[in-house]
């Protein structure tokens, strides 16, 4: 059974634009990852969940913001905190789903909806907010996501990792009009030995989709290169669904995502860079 807690808007905030934050407990390589607690600045222990839902509500172009999740310790610890919960089926694939089931579940009325990773308390709310003001922009864009050009020394780290096995980040290759050709978590374009490598952009998994564009998500099947990838933004992709890519400055201490528990150390000491408590 479907069960919504909460739903409070933020006053003065477009009420057209929500956020919504998926949370699953049952991760496979970190399970309970979003209630591992993370130190800030000044030593103050939150958890990951609560952190990442900190950052959203500093959006400034949403209306709301809502967790999504299939777990009720993660209900009961997002309650603690406050915000807005929505109790979504065990059986979603991926944060898509999820929230899709949420927007139908807590009969979300708004028409651009975004998908703030609860994993990555360190994604810049400017950075969402331009990837809201691109879609008002523009109304045409279906499904729209954020990117940054890394560095040439943060390409080779990246490759480097990615020979031993560890794939931290998930790279995109677009074409000139910052529609995306192809996501993956191995580093693309691939260079060999060339000397004038071009750029490697790195994707933040923060999505905005048109409401009607994310109920139509439900009905596509699951392509081959999402299950081979295990991304989800290829699903749209593959049906021939435009992703357009917003590109943003990247913040200071870098862009971490807690997908394991190796990645606690270095987004607490993002979080002290950039002296978030």
């Amino acid at each position: 059974m479907l069960r919504v807690v909460g739903g409070t808007e933020h006053g003065g905030r477009d009420a057209d634009v929500a956020i919504i934050i998926p949370a699953r407990y049952g991760s496979t390589r970190f399970p309970g990852k979003p209630l591992v607690e993370l130190r800030g600045a000044e030593g103050s222990a939150k958890s990951l969940l609560q952190r990442s839902w900190e950052t959203a509500c500093l959006v400034s172009g949403a209306g709301e913001v809502w967790i999504a999740t299939d777990d009720v310790r993660i209900q009961e610890a997002a309650a603690r905190f406050g915000a807005s919960v929505v109790l979504t089926p065990t059986d979603c694939l991926n944060g898509t789903e999820r929230c899709c089931a949420a927007v139908v579940a807590a009969g979300l009325k708004a028409d651009l909806i975004i998908n703030f990773q609860g994993d990555a308390p360190l994604t810049p709310p400017l950075a969402v907010d331009a990837l809201i003001e691109t879609m008002r922009e523009d109304p045409t864009i279906g499904v729209g996501t954020v990117m940054v050009r890394s560095s040439s020394v943060e390409a080779d780290c990246l490759r480097t990792d990615e020979r031993v096995g560890r794939f931290r980040m998930t790279s995109v290759v677009f074409d000139r009009r910052l529609n995306a050709l192809y996501f993956s978590k191995r580093v693309i374009p691939h260079v060999g030995a060339r000397m004038d490598r071009p750029p490697v952009y790195l994707h933040l998994e923060v999505y905005g989709y048109r409401r009607e564009t994310l109920l139509a998500y439900r009905d596509l099947e699951p392509s081959e290169f999402e299950q081979a990838e295990g991304l989800e933004q290829l699903r749209f992709l593959d049906a021939g669904i435009p992703v357009r890519m917003v590109e943003v400055g990247a913040p200071p201490g870098g862009i971490w995502e807690v997908n394991s528990p190796s990645d606690v150390v270095a987004v607490e000491a993002a979080l002290t860079e950039r002296h978030i408590d």
